[in-house]
């Protein structure tokens, strides 16, 4: 028993990872995930596809690694967070595809939910703010659009999951229903303060009882593998939305300790210790984690497109053969030349949580070059993460000393010295820039002993490279007011109507 194996399911693509006792990696095994859009502001994907290729990165980094099973001490499970998913408990046949966390379709329902004063109440007791991307509303979606749901539901015929459950249920052929405290907490039908699903808010969006999944902890022992699967069957020990995990592998275990995700959103978590924490500049208060016994919490801002503008750039306007690309072009020019780009593609997340915002690229001139728009992308990933650590560090009431990084686009040096530019405050990168998979990989490991205590795995965390800001604050805050008024300008673009639904 002598690796963890973590399993990350992200919403462009499916991997798995093999650490060893130190936290490093010895393989790693992904296959890409496509998603599928019906409508403007709708995006789905598979759920049969989204098993397939984590199956298959699992039995891969097996190959790859030169292990067996047997060799597996357990598995961490890490997931895109608030994409939803429903299937029939008889069969294990999804119903529907999968609606993903970006998906915008249910904006005019949550606007009446709004309207009708339900905002202050959703808030006190899940932390999070009325949005479509939680997954109360696409659940709801699903029980009416879909034909015959609510009967089957009604029958206690159907389970609802988020993608860690969906897993969880394939894994085990069917025998654990559950989900973590982290990804329940996204949910918007789960109180964090009671730690239990919440009759009013289950009222509110109409959704049975009956479907709900059990709540367990983030590091415990749900259950083992189907034998059939892997070649023997493997604990599954450690669950946790991506964003928590990249936290606990970011070893973020002190409060007010803070880390950025860079991925195809990015996610800004900050460590409130044992009590939830309320936000008055719309972020939200979420679960971190629980393990043993102690349920810790976090202030977490969202932005819903990060490094997903790099992926525009290649496949929609093709100014760059590959994502990697961005990074010369941008830097083959001093600056944007007064370039904005914000990407609103599926609206804007915190601090704004406008549904109706769509993209916009501001300032054009007939000087203006593709290295300037791709400038001026990068530039976006940084300037929305800045506007998440403003928020933070008023509802903190304290200044944040540093910012821990993570995910694929942490990689690109200039994003990383622009962001610590805008921030004012340096930037770490660690060796392992894998984070989420390496926290799924921790938590899985303590509870089956692996590694006995946080502090075992803390002392594994170390730093490749730091960025020290270099601009003045004179400038970054010029250019911070800018971002600002090109935001502005984004803002409450589309026409609030059904077209949506």
């Amino acid at each position: 028993m002598n690796v963890v194996l973590a399993l990350d399911q992200g919403t462009s693509s499916s991997r798995a990872i093999v650490f060893d006792h130190t936290g490093r990696s010895l393989a790693m095994a992904q296959l890409e995930l496509g998603a599928i859009f019906p409508r403007p502001g709708s995006v789905e994907q598979d759920p049969q596809v989204i098993w397939r290729t984590q199956l298959a990165t699992a039995q891969q980094v097996i190959r790859q690694a030169g292990i067996a099973a047997t060799d597996i001490a357990a598995i961490g499970i890490t997931n895109q967070r608030e994409t939803t998913l429903v299937w029939n408990r008889k069969t294990g046949e999804p119903i529907y595809n999968a609606i993903v966390w970006q998906d915008r379709r249910t904006a005019d329902f949550c606007e009446t939910l709004k309207s009708a004063g339900h905002g202050e109440m959703v808030a006190r007791k899940t932390g999070l703010i009325i949005d479509p991307y939680f997954s109360a509303s696409k659940l709801r979606w699903i029980l009416d659009q879909v034909p015959g749901a609510r009967e089957m539901a009604a029958h206690g015929d159907l389970a609802f999951g988020t993608v860690d459950s969906w897993l969880l249920w394939k894994l085990t052929a069917g025998a654990v229903h559950a989900t973590d405290i982290s990804n329940a907490s996204r949910t918007m039908l789960f109180n964090i303060h009671t730690g239990q699903w919440d009759p009013e808010l289950l009222a509110l969006m109409d959704i049975p009882r009956s479907m709900l999944l059990e709540v367990r902890s983030s590091s415990e022992l749900y259950g083992h593998t189907s034998g059939d699967l892997l070649g023997a069957r493997v604990p599954i020990s450690g669950v946790a939305g991506d964003q928590q995990a990249a936290l606990f592998g970011q070893t973020c275990f002190t409060p007010g300790s803070v880390k950025n995700t860079y991925g195809t959103g990015c996610f800004m978590l900050m460590n409130v210790g044992e009590k939830p924490a309320e936000s008055a500049n719309k972020l939200l208060s979420t679960v971190a984690w629980r393990l043993g016994g102690t349920t810790h919490y976090a202030l977490e801002g969202s932005v819903f497109i990060g490094g997903a503008v790099v992926q525009w750039l290649r496949d929609s306007l093709g100014i760059i053969q590959s994502s990697k690309d961005i990074e010369a072009l941008a830097a083959s020019v001093e600056n944007s030349g007064g370039v904005y780009f914000v990407p609103a593609f599926a609206g804007l997340g915190s601090p704004y949580w406008d549904a109706y915002a769509r993209g916009s690229i501001s300032g054009l001139t007939r000087g203006t070059t593709a290295a300037h728009i791709a400038r001026a992308a990068l530039e976006s990933i940084a300037h929305q993460t800045a506007d998440l650590l403003e928020c933070m560090q008023k509802d903190y009431g304290q200044p944040v000393a540093e910012m821990r990084v993570d995910g694929g686009a942490a990689e690109n040096n200039l994003l990383m010295q622009i962001q610590a530019d805008l921030l004012g405050v340096p930037v770490l990168r660690p060796q392992v820039i894998q984070t989420t998979a390496l926290g799924a990989a921790y938590l899985a490991g303590l509870a089956v002993k692996y590694w006995e205590t946080p502090a075992d795995v803390a002392r594994h965390w170390v730093v490749e490279r730091i960025f020290e800001p270099r601009m003045s604050r004179d400038e970054a805050h010029f250019r911070r007011q800018r971002w600002k008024k090109a935001v502005a300008r984004s803002q409450d673009w589309e026409e609030h109507s059904e077209a949506l639904n």
